[in-house]
């Protein structure tokens, strides 16, 4: 979630462009849609090689500063690093056309894949190379956990919020969203009570040696559009609300209250403001509301799902539009004769109401959010959320063990080969240190290798 960035040598000899039209910035933020790889880490490290090392659009400073904002939001912060970036160059569109082009490469291709997934799905390679995929999959949600971990756990007490998140989810069933209101207030009040507890630790640190003037440099005075005004919070709150009453109207009239689009809209609301934490942090509550709830699609399609999210460009939260597409097509939105159109309408609903939320953040609420940054009483809540999704990851990765090594339930045998290739994924990104990509790569050709030799 945290980028550790290292300045390029000889980065002051760098020049600073006089300007950056719009038409430039558009054909940036589009091809970093398409090579957004890695997750937040490698998402934000990238942009900041792109943006301050070699461009310079905007120094180390001031892109650490966006970033601190983003990180206290609900939603995906690489994302939302785009789209600040955007509006503080180009204004109210720049943040929107940044934004959009994050995610929109990655919405085309999941649908393209989701759609060969569903219609190729029984077909012996593909389903060799998602038996692969599957056990790799959950060592991937264990490292998560662990990785958000060692940066969260910092004291018995935060070590204690994790661990009763996960009692409370694994043994109770407890809904996620009670778990975070839970965690929100243990911090509150805790950091009025033992504010050494909920201290955050060092953040992203301070601005690193100097690396030449940039666009938007440490001392550019903070564009007029940028400074916090009442009438423009306003203005961009009403557009936003009104925007989302204007989708969700026209879902209500087509479909009706209880339609599957509408409730795929109302569903990925909630969800997309539960995402503190990360997108790892989002699917327990999104496997309760799709898989259990609503069974929009199934627990394996599930890790199906996430296994695919892994593999393309953009947020991980994009798992989302499988899970839309999927339950589109299952659903028979637009009728039986139009599978993938239902499929590809109702992924494109889902994305539409998981990111708008976040446009909202940038857009109106940037200048107020930054005035609370470090300030513990809004912190604190934040960190002991964090500790509670440990927690709650732990038990997302036990779930998907579960349907992996017993996919018939625990009366059904145990999979040898699938506990195989669980455990050389683990060893590889926990010893080793493996990429994501280059793991599920390995684990598909293991899990196509099996499928032929059975």
């Amino acid at each position: 979630m945290i980028a550790t960035i290292d300045p390029i040598a000889g980065a002051d000899a760098v020049a600073a462009p006089s300007t950056v039209s719009f038409a430039e910035a558009l054909r940036f933020w589009l091809k970093l849609g398409f090579i957004s790889f890695g997750g937040p880490a490698g998402q934000i490290a990238l942009m900041h090689s792109e943006l301050v090392e070699r461009r310079r659009w905007i120094s180390e400073r001031r892109f650490l500063h966006a970033l601190n904002y983003c990180m206290l939001l609900p939603g995906p912060e690489a994302q939302q690093l785009a789209t600040y970036i955007g509006w503080l160059m180009h204004r109210t569109w720049g943040g929107i056309v940044a934004g959009a082009l994050f995610v929109l490469p990655s919405l085309f291709i999941l649908i393209g894949l989701s759609w060969v997934y569903l219609r190729f799905g029984d077909v012996p390679v593909v389903a060799g190379i998602f038996y692969g995929i599957k056990p790799a999959v959950t060592a991937v949600v264990l490292h998560a956990a662990h990785r958000i971990g060692t940066r969260a756990l910092k004291n018995r007490s935060m070590w204690g919020i994790a661990a009763a998140a996960f009692v409370a989810i694994f043994a109770f069933d407890t809904p996620f969203p009670a778990i975070v209101a839970v965690a929100a207030l243990i911090g509150y009040f805790g950091a009025k009570w033992a504010p050494q507890v909920f201290a955050s630790g060092g953040g992203h640190g301070g601005a690193q040696r100097g690396q030449g003037k940039a666009l938007i440099d440490d001392d550019t005075p903070t564009p007029a559009h940028a400074r916090f005004s009442r009438r423009h919070l306003i203005r961009v709150l009403v557009l936003g609300v009104g925007a989302w009453l204007l989708a969700m109207g026209a879902l209500v009239a087509v479909a009706g209250l209880q339609g599957t689009l509408t409730q795929m809209g109302w569903f990925f609301t909630k969800a997309a403001l539960l995402t503190i934490g990360g997108a790892y942090a989002v699917l327990p509550y999104v496997y309760q509301g799709a898989v259990e709830a609503q069974q929009w699609l199934s627990a394996p399609q599930m890790i199906d799902g996430l296994a695919l999210g892994e593999t393309t460009p953009g947020p991980l939260i994009m798992v989302v539009a499988f899970v839309g597409f999927v339950g589109g097509w299952l659903k028979q939105v637009l009728g039986p004769d139009a599978l993938f159109l239902g499929g590809a309408l109702a992924a494109t609903v889902v994305t539409f109401f998981t990111f708008l939320p976040s446009f909202v953040f940038i857009l109106a609420g940037g200048p107020v959010v930054e005035a609370t940054h470090g300030q513990l009483g809004f912190t604190a809540p934040l960190s002991a959320i964090t500790a509670a999704v440990v927690g709650v990851i732990l038990n997302l990765a036990l779930f998907f063990a579960h349907h992996v090594l017993w996919p018939q339930g625990f009366s059904g045998g145990f999979d040898m080969f699938s506990a195989l290739i669980a455990v050389a994924a683990a060893v590889a990104l926990f010893h080793f240190k493996v990429g994501v990509l280059s793991l599920l790569a390995s684990s598909a050709a293991a899990g196509l290798a099996i499928t032929v030799l059975r």
